[in-house]
């Protein structure tokens, strides 16, 4: 058996861990959550993505990453985007879908941030995954929009998939294999 070397993040959501965790696999590493504070910031998702990250790091003292995204929706001129997680508890799907009504263009996408805290200082990876807004919410997987969105390429919206499947598409998967790359080419943290 293959040891794994282990990286932490920095969250509460599992859905998270585990659609993180599948993609680090494939680069030998095992990713594990771990306590360290709880910050509650908006804004742009770099900036938060970075200083939640360092703050992470300062605490732990151990090499650790923090995801943030967003759903930005084109005829909602990028709504919710960096407060898709606010607007997602006060709104909801059912918010958005009547914010949607009788608009035909339903173009949106998911974008994603990962920043990695180590020794060496923080370093950002991205992915975006362009869509569409459905006219219902579809399917029962994964969560927070997961239900309304649907990635080009594909009939099924997020919720209506396996994690393997979303991670095909999927904003946080590109973030997350981008970090893989880095810790390849820079032999891990």
């Amino acid at each position: 058996m293959v040891s794994r070397r282990v990286i932490y993040i920095a969250t509460s959501n599992m859905h998270k861990v585990e659609e993180i965790r599948s993609i680090l696999r494939e680069c030998g590493y095992n990713v594990e959550p771990i306590d360290a504070p709880k910050l509650e910031l908006q804004g742009d998702l770099q900036k938060v993505a970075l200083y939640a990250a360092t703050v992470a790091y300062s605490v732990t003292g151990k090499p650790v990453i923090v995801e943030d995204a967003g759903l930005f929706i084109k005829a909602l001129n990028g709504f919710p985007g960096p407060y898709s997680a606010y607007v997602y508890k006060t709104i909801g799907i059912d918010g958005i879908l009547k914010l949607m009504h009788g608009i035909k263009d339903r173009r949106a996408y998911f974008y994603s941030v990962i920043a990695l805290a180590h020794s060496s200082g923080v370093t950002l990876f991205e992915g975006k995954c362009n869509g569409s807004i459905v006219n219902e919410p579809r399917g029962s997987k994964g969560f927070g929009f997961d239900p309304i969105f649907m990635p080009e390429g594909s009939t099924k919206t997020f919720a209506e998939m396996e994690i393997e499947e979303k991670n095909i598409y999927s904003h946080r998967a590109q973030a997350a294999r981008a970090l893989c790359r880095w810790l390849e080419e820079n032999c891990g943290i």
